[in-house]
């Protein structure tokens, strides 16, 4: 009872710059992911399937499109996590997005060009462009290492028109690692953007489930280094929580009464139940966005950075405000451009200062 008490006034006296109770002082970083739903540019690439995103295509995509659309995700992951934390994310993981180029927009934006973002980027071989990446603010983080792993699926009813065999390999995002040190302490971020539903929910199941055992190959790779490492996973995986990607392939536990060393902790689990989305569909929301964390993340213990809480960021002005779509996330219509069809999830991490 005590330490729950002890606990409770810990979190209450949660400051901008920190935390600070019982005499401690603590520190606190947001760590982010955005689906940011087709951020093209207007430049027809030839290699990629991008022509609707360009003036002619049928998206109208003009510069003055997509710079109002730049500036409209710049906006919402400038204040993601500033209920708690008055400094801007650490790290964003971000999905869809079809170059480094709009990264590079994106953070010369006057709403983030002051916290000198840096830019982890690979392109994937998706045949529509998009891929995922990392944003991280250089005063903070240091990267050490950087891969891009890329998912082999293939769709064996389709016969592959080289061999004359069946499995067509399905082109999707790569998943991106990168390993760094966060104000000296070394961690690992993977970043997410599982193949999609298309198709039936039950029929694209195993392409998910195939991306979850290449995220969980990895994982067990950094913990065969290190048995304590700190690895976030983060991203769109296109699946729930309760779903058998995440649950039964990645392993992944929603109680953190379950959690067992070496395992890996999604918090995502227990808002999705509390009917908290990312995304929706036909009325019904769903918590696809999620970021989850390796056990050493949810120790007891503050000596280095730990879990302390996340949810989804839903604010007013990111929000359809009136229409068939009434609540949904404001996403582009009628040829105008409005902020993603996913709302951003985040986490925050905290430590005792020394």
């Amino acid at each position: 009872m005590l330490k729950k008490i002890y606990n409770t006034l810990l979190f209450l006296f949660l400051i901008n710059i920190g935390i600070q109770a019982q005499g401690k002082k603590f520190q606190i970083q947001t760590i982010a992911f955005y689906n940011c739903e087709n951020l093209f540019d207007t430049i027809r690439d030839p290699k990629i399937y991008d022509e609707e995103w360009t003036p002619k295509g049928d998206q109208a995509w003009t510069s003055d499109k997509y710079n109002k659309k730049i500036n409209n995700l710049a906006h919402v992951i400038s204040q993601i996590g500033n209920d708690e934390n008055s400094k801007k994310p650490v790290i964003i993981g971000v999905a869809e997005v079809e170059n480094r180029g709009v990264l590079e927009d994106l953070i010369e934006t006057e709403y983030l060009i002051n916290e000198d973002y840096g830019i982890v980027h690979y392109d994937s071989p998706d045949r529509r462009g998009i891929d995922v990446g990392l944003l991280y603010q250089k005063k903070y983080f240091l990267p050490t290492h950087t891969s891009s792993l890329p998912l082999y699926i293939y769709d064996m009813k389709k016969k592959n028109k080289s061999t004359g065999e069946y499995g067509t390999r399905v082109y999707t995002r790569d998943q991106l690692l990168v390993t760094g040190l966060l104000e000296g302490e070394e961690v690992h971020f993977i970043v997410n953007h599982w193949p999609s539903r298309s198709g039936g929910e039950k029929k694209s199941s195993p392409f998910r489930e195939a991306a979850a055992a290449l995220n969980k190959k990895i994982i067990d790779s950094l913990q065969m280094i290190n048995p304590d490492a700190k690895v976030i996973t983060m991203g769109d995986m296109n699946d729930g929580p309760y779903n058998k990607s995440i649950k039964k392939v990645l392993q992944a536990a929603g109680n953190k009464k379950e959690l067992k060393k070496g395992g890996l902790f999604n918090p995502m689990e227990k808002m999705s139940k509390e009917g908290m989305g990312s995304l929706a569909y036909r009325d019904a929301w769903d918590l696809f966005d999620q970021i989850i964390l390796t056990e050493p993340y949810l120790r007891t213990d503050y000596d280095s950075w730990r879990y302390w809480k996340g949810s989804v960021y839903k604010k007013s002005f990111m929000i359809q405000p009136t229409g068939q779509y009434k609540g949904y996330p404001l996403r582009n219509s009628n040829n105008e451009p409005g902020y993603s069809d996913h709302f951003p999830v985040y986490i925050y991490l905290i430590k005792e200062a020394k």
